[in-house]
C-alpha cells in the first residue's frame, strides 16, 4: 500500500471504531472522565489526562490492581473497553 492507500485505511479504522469513555480516578477525590480511541496507546490517553488534570504526563502511572500499563501499547491491545475505570497514581 502506498501512502494515500495508508491513509485511507487509519481513516476507515477510526470511522469504524467508535470513540470509548474511561474513568481515571485517583482515591484521593480527583476522578476524571476521558473520551479517547480503542487505537490511541496508554500515553496518549496520559496526555488527555494532563490536560484535564493539569499533572504533567510524565508523573502519571495507571494501573488496575496490580497490573501496571505502558506507555507504548494500545488501549485496545489491553482490551479496555468503553466504562474502564483506570487507578491514577503519581511518581
Amino acid at each position: 500500500m502506498g501512502k494515500a492507500g495508508d491513509q485511507r485505511f487509519w481513516l476507515e479504522c477510526s470511522l469504524a471504531m467508535p470513540m470509548i469513555e474511561v474513568t481515571v480516578n485517583d482515591r484521593l477525590g480527583k476522578k476524571v472522565r476521558i473520551k479517547c480511541n480503542p487505537t490511541d496507546t496508554i500515553g496518549d490517553l496520559k496526555k488527555l489526562i494532563a490536560a484535564q488534570t493539569g499533572t504533567r504526563f510524565e508523573k502519571i502511572v495507571l494501573k488496575k490492581w496490580y497490573t501496571i500499563y505502558k506507555d507504548h501499547i494500545t488501549l485496545q491491545d489491553y482490551e479496555v473497553h468503553d466504562g474502564f475505570n483506570f487507578e491514577l497514581y503519581y511518581q
